[in-house]
């Protein structure tokens, strides 16, 4: 019995002995850890200083430690090249390629070293041995591309890739880098060839590809050079020719033909296209959408007629015949010298439309019919009529009802039914009080309240509608909320206010003369008024409505000269370079006011809409005969 106790009493201690042992080495090893990373910082820290001596000395022992560390290593070889110590760096290097001899990172190392050196052909023999080392890894290969491309040698980095693809049997790997790499050489064509080769392998076993990742890397090697782009296009043509059943070249080429501003030749390719694939116009329909979005409308036209005269049977006839009238009535608004003749045109063209498809009273169509009818044909009565039928629809929307009553509120104004008009917004602010659409009912009650004179009411609507979620409701909405606030306080006199905003009303009216009348009664009256520069502002939209561009620029160079530090003074700037830009098509005087506000009013909410008409009319669409 005895024996057995002491024998379990000498294997207790056996073991709490080798316990004892291991925690001894773990608090060891983790208190060199700590110390080795803490005498890292600090020679990181020399290093930042440039006490490079210091550092030199403190990572030359560290290395010595742990010669295995690549951090250690990659600093301290990174400072020896800094200080120019070429001999030390290539003996160091040579010792972490015996140390790693299957890993290719320290051949590029070295050959850095000599390339410093100036010695070229030894340099490119340490890059050619790193290549050997590729085995299909593709996060080495990466590395060892990237090295060499840090190292300005592209050649060895295309074939770093083209190793790297060939060793795992996948010919369209690496195609966005190979292709930049080719392009950035000068070598274009084949920077084309590689992407199309490789992006249409990638699409062809990824259908969930989108044909937008291979316009993004054409465009970047591209850009807008017309030797570019028509090399790339011979490059498609070629690709068709061996390929024609594959769309996703003509794709691509319907799609070049738009960057060469050759817009009748995508329109070729598009309808070659739709009829092969027996489409019945869905893919005519989709580029029309993509014309008219870029200004092209006589193209959106042309194709929608397309359709239209090609597609009898075909849904997308429908499709086709309302979205053209949708273009025709955009041309006409875009179109500051549009005649009466053009708006009875269009309106019996809707007429027609509607009579042949009463559907369309169910469609977002009958919106824009009802806006030609209300603001351009002078027939608010008709535009009631219309928009009464619609929501009377039986199969339509929430919302497309809810956008209709805020629509048919504003033409219940026109006609005179004010009170009608607000209960239209408060029955759409009621169904749609957590949405946009809500907030614009509000804003639109709120706004009767300041014509009719209830300032008070329309103010505690506005103040929680500059908090808007919508950018536009909020900023128009504290435009009101300031004129209200400046014009109506305790002392003042309500006349001046009063008068402006039924003035607004009449505008809203179309009642221009009495409008005008109305302002110019207080600039005679009360000429010294804070509400000068908003009379200005309106006499200069009125100006622009009627087509007297020389007087707007007039009232709105006042408006910036004697008022710029109010709050008009950016909408002033703003609306002069729209006038040159579209009324007057002067781009040099527009690009000359956008400057403008972008240097004075730099916190506008005009800013970035002035960034970007700069830069458009910076940017000419390159046309290829």
């Amino acid at each position: 019995m005895l024996y057995i106790i002491l024998t379990g009493i000498n294997l207790f201690w056996i073991k709490m002995q080798n316990r004892i042992v291991y925690i001894l080495v773990v608090f060891l090893f983790a208190n060199t850890a700590f110390a080795q990373n803490d005498a890292l910082s600090h020679a990181r820290s020399f290093v930042e200083k440039k006490d490079y001596p210091k550092a030199v000395d403190l990572y030359n022992r560290l290395y010595k430690q742990t010669p295995a560390d690549l951090d250690i290593y990659n600093d301290y070889f990174e400072l020896l090249i800094l200080t120019k110590d070429y001999k030390e760096a290539e003996k160091l290097t040579q010792e972490q390629k015996m140390i790693r001899n299957n890993y290719p990172l320290p051949f590029i190392d070295l050959g850095k070293v000599y390339m410093l050196q100036g010695k070229e052909k030894k340099a490119n023999e340490q890059f050619e041995q790193s290549l050997a080392f590729i085995n299909g890894d593709d996060i080495l290969t990466r590395q060892v591309a990237n090295k060499l491309i840090e190292l300005g040698k592209d050649d060895y980095a295309i074939r770093a890739y083209e190793r790297g693809r060939e060793l795992l049997r996948v010919p369209f790997m690496y195609t966005g880098p190979l292709s930049r790499m080719y392009a950035k050489k000068g070598e274009i064509e084949k920077a084309i060839n590689v992407m199309l080769e490789g992006y249409t392998g990638f699409y062809m076993n990824n259908p969930a590809m989108n044909v937008e990742d291979t316009k993004a890397s054409l465009l970047e090697i591209l850009g807008t050079d017309p030797k570019k782009l028509q090399l790339a296009q011979k490059a498609l043509v070629k690709k068709i020719n061996e390929r024609p059943e594959n769309d996703y070249y003509a794709e691509l080429l319907t799609w070049l033909y738009t960057q060469k501003d050759d817009w009748e030749g995508a329109m070729m390719q598009i309808v070659a296209l739709d009829e092969r694939n027996k489409e019945e116009g869905k893919r005519i329909i989709v580029f029309a959408q993509y014309a008219v979005k870029n200004e092209q409308y006589e193209t959106g036209l042309k194709a929608y007629d397309e359709v239209i005269g090609n597609s009898k049977d075909s849904a997308y006839r429908v499709t086709a015949r309302t979205e053209k009238a949708g273009v025709l009535f955009l041309q006409l608004q875009n179109n500051p010298a549009y005649t009466k003749e053009n708006v009875i045109s269009l309106s019996k063209h809707y007429g027609q439309l509607f009579a042949e498809l009463p559907q369309c009273y169910a469609f977002s169509t009958v919106k824009d019919y009802a806006k030609l009818e209300a603001r351009y044909n002078d027939n608010p009565a008709k535009a009631v009529a219309l928009l009464e039928k619609a929501i009377e629809q039986p199969v339509v929307t929430k919302q497309f009802i809810g956008e209709c009553k805020l629509q048919l509120g504003d033409y219940k104004i026109l006609v005179g039914k004010v009170w009608e008009a607000s209960l239209l917004y408060s029955q759409v602010d009621k169904a749609f009080r957590e949405d946009v659409l809500g907030e614009e009912a509000r804003f639109r009650n709120a706004k009767l309240s300041y014509y009719n004179g209830d300032f008070e009411w329309a103010q505690s609507q506005l103040t929680v509608l500059k908090a808007s979620t919508s950018e536009l409701i909020a900023n128009d909405a504290l435009y009101l909320s300031i004129l209200i606030t400046e014009n109506v306080t305790s002392d003042s006199n309500f006349v001046p206010i009063q008068r402006f905003a039924y003035a607004d009303l009449l505008l809203f009216q179309n009642k221009d003369k009495e409008a005008e009348a109305l302002l110019d009664s207080i600039t005679t009256n009360f000429p010294e008024h804070p509400l000068m520069d908003d009379i200005l502002m309106q006499k200069a939209r009125l100006a622009i409505k009627h087509r007297v561009y020389d007087k707007a620029i007039t009232y709105l160079a006042t408006v910036h000269d004697k008022y710029g530090t109010d709050v008009l003074g950016d909408d002033a700037i703003y609306t002069t370079a729209e006038l040159y830009r579209k009324y007057l098509n002067k781009p040099d005087e527009a690009k000359k006011y956008y400057e403008k506000l972008i240097l004075e009013y730099p916190g506008s909410t005009y800013i970035q809409t002035a960034r970007n008409m700069l830069a458009a009319m910076q940017t000419v669409s390159p046309v290829i005969q």
